[in-house]
C-alpha cells in the first residue's frame, strides 16, 4: 500500500518559493495542464468517508485515482491507487462514459497549470508544485511518498521540513474540489 503525503499552501510570494527551490538545486519540470474531473460513488457518500476518485488528463495521458479516506497527522495523508489507462481525449470520455454506465456520476472538474519541481530532500524524493487553480488562484503542494505505514511519520516529517524551509506557513486543507464545490456553493463536506 502507497500512501500520497503532502500539504497545500497559499504562498505569500509564489517568486520566493520558486528562488529558494533553485537554491536547494530542486529539477524544475516543464509547466503541464491538468484537468482533474471528479466521480460520486453510486452507493457510498465520498464527502462522509473523505475518499476520492477522479480521472486525470495531463496533456495526452490519462490515469484513474483513488484516493483513500484522510489519515491523522500534521499532513493531508491517504492512500493512493492510480492506474495509468490509453491516452488521448476520445479515451478519457470513454472512461467518463464506462464510469457513469456503472452509476458514477460527475461532481466538478478542476482546471490547473502546474509546474513540478523535484529534489532529494534528507535522503527522500520529493515533489513541489507551484499550480493555478481556474477560478481559485496559486497554491504551492509539497508531496512525498510513503511506501508503507512504516515510513509515513518520516514522510510527514519530511514534508512539514521542506514546507518551512521553503517559507511556506499558510496551510490550505482543503482540497482543490471541496474549493470549487463550495464556490459553486454545491456544499463544504467534499474530501
Amino acid at each position: 500500500m502507497r500512501f500520497e503525503v503532502e500539504q497545500k499552501f497559499r504562498p505569500a510570494d509564489s517568486v520566493q518559493v520558486s528562488r529558494r527551490l533553485l537554491a536547494l538545486h530542486a529539477d524544475g519540470g516543464p509547466v503541464v495542464s491538468q484537468e482533474d474531473h471528479y466521480l460520486a460513488h453510486p452507493a457510498r457518500d465520498f464527502a462522509e468517508t473523505n475518499e476520492a476518485l477522479r480521472l486525470r488528463r495531463v496533456g495526452d495521458s490519462n490515469v484513474v485515482t483513488y484516493k483513500g479516506p484522510r489519515r491523522d497527522g500534521p499532513t493531508k495523508t491517504r492512500e493512493e491507487v492510480e492506474i495509468a489507462f490509453a491516452n488521448g481525449a476520445e479515451a478519457l470520455a470513454g472512461a467518463r462514459r464506462l464510469f457513469e454506465a456503472l452509476g458514477f456520476l460527475p461532481v466538478a472538474v478542476v482546471r490547473k497549470s502546474r509546474t513540478p519541481h523535484h529534489l532529494d530532500w534528507n535522503g527522500r524524493v520529493m515533489e513541489v508544485a507551484l499550480d493555478m487553480v481556474d477560478g481559485l488562484g496559486t497554491f504551492v503542494e509539497v508531496e512525498t511518498i510513503a511506501g508503507n505505514e512504516a515510513d509515513l511519520v518520516s514522510a510527514q516529517a519530511a514534508v512539514t521540513d521542506l514546507a518551512t524551509t521553503l517559507g511556506l506557513i499558510d496551510v490550505e486543507p482543503r482540497s482543490y474540489l471541496r474549493m470549487v464545490l463550495e464556490q459553486r456553493g454545491a456544499g463544504s463536506n467534499a474530501p
